[in-house]
């Protein structure tokens, strides 16, 4: 009796294991990077799903909000973020890294920039500064400009008209996607009609509309120094143990400013190109920028990773 008791406990320990060990191997292949509907973002999650899968990984980009974003890593339906704008992001992130179950992990975009913005027209008589908005109230309609509901960045926006900072307790924010509030600001602009929007570097906007940053911004607002921001790239509790040569990738891929304006603008003047087809086309021509990024990753099965995304880029692009 005791005998098979002992053979059914083994037999049962032996399938317990195998079947953990099949469901973390399928978890580990798995990698699910969270995105908001932001070109630059969408840019890094795009190419990076490409690079993984094409390291053999089962990869997703799944397009939420902001709040969502960190919620998914939290609870752990999604292993990674690559949008994380600081200061401006930070009051919906930082209770997450404070709990423990969000990382921080890498700035992947140093010297970007996030704050309200004008057509320079406007600039040019007068609304340089925070400040001055209320004294051009009528012309801009008692509207400020916004990106999807929910978003950091209008709640910020929000904050600042609910506590009339700078005298902006008469204005309304009018969120939207953002193309359309780029389409607003564009045919307002060409009209010669006044408008504050919400701007950010990189992005082609700063190449397609005559624009200025307006000064102003505090630690309450954008965050000090105009709104220069850093973008992070954000993981959940866990992954870089559990997946360290995906974690190694994410912490190599850092963007500079210059290729991202690139990319963005190549992609606005090809409508028949894709952001991520966009971004694996300027590393086909920049190949220095991913063999540095995939410096010490391999496949799944540990060969090369870099041959393996040069002979994806020469099949696709």
């Amino acid at each position: 009796m005791s005998s098979g008791l002992g053979r059914f406990t083994l037999a049962f320990f032996i399938i317990a294991t195998l079947f953990s060990f099949t469901a973390t191997s399928q978890a580990a292949d798995k990698v699910t990077i969270a995105s908001v509907g932001w070109t630059g973002v969408t840019i890094k999650t795009d190419v990076a799903v490409s690079i993984l899968e094409s390291l053999g990984y089962e990869a997703e980009n799944i397009m939420v909000s902001v709040p969502i974003a960190y919620k998914a890593m939290d609870t752990k339906e999604a292993d990674a973020f690559m949008g994380n704008w600081m200061p401006s992001m930070a009051s919906i992130a930082n209770k997450y890294f404070e709990k423990g179950s969000v990382v921080k992990y890498v700035a992947n975009m140093p010297g970007a920039q996030y704050t309200l913005a004008v057509p320079t027209f406007c600039a040019e008589n007068g609304l340089k500064h925070f400040n001055d908005i209320v004294k051009f109230g009528d012309k801009l309609n008692w509207k400020i400009y916004g990106i999807e509901a929910g978003n950091d960045g209008n709640m910020v926006i929000q904050s600042m008209i609910d506590k009339n900072m700078f005298g902006l307790g008469k204005f309304t924010l009018i969120p939207s996607s953002e193309a359309a509030m780029l389409a607003q600001v564009r045919s307002l602009a060409n009209e010669g009609k006044w408008i504050v929007f919400l701007g950010w570097a990189p992005h082609s906007m700063n190449e397609r509309i005559d624009m200025t940053y307006l000064k102003g911004s505090t630690d309450e607002t954008f965050g000090g120094n105009d709104g220069m921001a850093t973008v992070w790239t954000n993981i959940r509790k866990g992954f870089d143990s559990e997946n360290p040569n995906v974690a190694r990738l994410l912490k190599n891929m850092t963007f500079p400013i210059s290729m991202m304006n690139q990319i963005m603008t190549e992609a606005h003047n090809n409508n028949n190109l894709k952001l991520g087809e966009a971004g694996l086309k300027w590393l086909k021509a920049n190949p220095a920028m991913y063999e540095k990024w995939l410096d010490g990753v391999t496949t799944i099965d540990g060969k090369p990773g870099t041959a393996a995304f040069k002979a994806f880029l020469d099949s696709t692009v």
